[in-house]
Formats: structure tokens, C-alpha cells, sequence
């Protein structure tokens, strides 16, 4: 048990693992897909269905709002979304979502076996997420895994979100880890990047949301299909 995470740190457990929460703990997009397509048809516009915000998932709410008006992720057309648009969005979409966070979200399979499995080890754990606070912790209470975390950050809890380093650096630092001896677990290049810069290993989920890319093109230090595989 638990030869494949190990080996990662030559032999040894690591001192704390963040994990990453849309895509790698929880499967939200029909929920996100319902305040994005509300939020649309509000404003007048065409629903965007879950195909497309699935690929629109993973920069923080601002971001997601800014790719669902400009009907694209690509930068340049999201830059064209005038700002007052996008703060009138971004208001709906939090009002809405508040409403629907959680309806339809649910852990990906092997989740509570593994948080449940690991929290009996000597190893801290957190929650690392570019999702607002103020929806992240009702839905960790909702689906029952908030017991399992010592610290949990959300999008705005800090001056830069991932794929920035600092919430990774401020996690170890808060829970007093050593750099190489943290693992990030996520579904993106933003988690991958992140842990890269912070001078963590990285674990892959290959069934999140990467904005269509695939995950293993993003050099973690391991990629898994099913979360249990933490656990061999």
C-alpha cells in the first residue's frame, strides 16, 4: 500500500498533500453548467451547455464568467469582454450559483475511501482551490469530506491563484512542510504548474477539466485514472 506514492519521495510519506477540488475531489460541472446557462440567459445570450463550460472550468469564477460571454477560452476574445459586462456576469453568476452549488456535484468515485485512508497517516492535508471560499466550504460540508483538511484556500484567499505558486508555498509554510516533501494532486496545468513552481511533485487525475488538453501533456510526476490508484 501506498508503494507508488512513496516512491516519489524516496521511501518516505510526504509531509502534506493538497488537492485540488473541480475535476479532482468533485465532478461540479452540471452545477456550474446551470448557473453559467442562467446567468446567459438572463443577459440575453445563448446557452453555453456543459460541453463548453467544461472546457471553460479551472481559472476561478471571474474567469469562467469572462470565457462564457466571450463564447471562447481563447485570450484575445476574452480581453474583448468590456468590463461591466463582465463584473454584471460575474454578480449574477455568484447569485445563482450559491443557489445551485452542490444540487448536482458529487465525489468522483474512491474519493472518501482515500481521504478517509490517508488522514490515519502522518501526513497533512489541504484543500487548494481556484473556486471562491464562499462556495467551496458549503459544498466540503455538503459532501462530507471538510474533516479532512487542515487549511483550505479558495481563489480569493490569497493575491495570486494557481497556476501562481503562492497558495502551494503558503500552504507549506502555514502547515510547516518542506517544499520537496509536498505532493499536489489535480486534473489541470494549473495544478502541474503550480507544483513545478512551489518545487512540489505532482499527481494527475486524467478524468477533470483541462481546457481539452490532455493532462499527461503537462509533465506530472505521475498520472492516475482512478483516484484509488493513490492508494497502491
Amino acid at each position: 500500500m501506498l508503494s507508488k506514492l512513496t516512491a516519489l519521495f524516496h521511501g518516505h510519506l510526504p509531509q502534506l498533500i493538497g488537492f485540488d477540488l473541480d475535476g479532482t475531489l468533485v465532478d461540479s460541472a452540471r452545477d456550474l453548467t446551470t448557473s453559467i446557462d442562467r446567468m446567459l440567459l438572463e443577459l440575453g445570450r445563448t446557452q453555453a451547455g456543459e460541453d463548453k463550460v467544461r472546457q471553460w472550468v479551472g481559472n476561478g469564477a471571474a474567469m469562467l464568467v469572462a470565457r462564457a460571454l466571450a463564447d471562447s477560452s481563447d485570450p484575445s476574445a476574452v480581453e474583448q469582454v468590456e468590463t461591466a459586462l463582465a463584473e454584471d456576469g460575474l454578480a449574477r453568476f455568484r447569485r445563482i450559483y450559491a443557489e445551485e452549488n452542490g444540487n448536482l456535484t458529487c465525489l468522483y468515485d474512491g474519493v472518501s475511501e482515500v481521504l478517509e485512508a490517508i488522514s490515519g497517516l502522518p501526513v497533512k492535508l489541504a484543500l487548494i482551490t481556484n473556486k471562491p471560499l464562499v462556495f467551496t466550504q458549503p459544498l466540503l460540508q455538503e459532501l462530507g469530506i471538510d474533516g479532512y483538511f487542515q487549511l483550505v484556500l479558495g481563489g480569493e484567499c490569497l493575491a495570486e491563484k494557481k497556476p501562481h505558486p503562492l497558495p502551494l508555498q503558503h500552504c507549506a509554510q502555514q502547515l510547516g512542510a518542506l517544499p520537496e516533501m509536498c505532493l499536489m494532486v489535480g486534473d489541470s496545468r494549473n495544478d502541474i504548474d503550480a507544483a513545478k513552481a512551489a518545487g512540489w511533485r505532482s499527481v494527475a487525475v486524467s478524468y477533470g477539466y483541462n481546457h481539452g488538453e490532455p493532462v499527461s501533456l503537462c509533465g506530472p510526476d505521475w498520472l492516475v485514472e482512478d483516484f484509488r490508484e493513490l492508494l497502491l
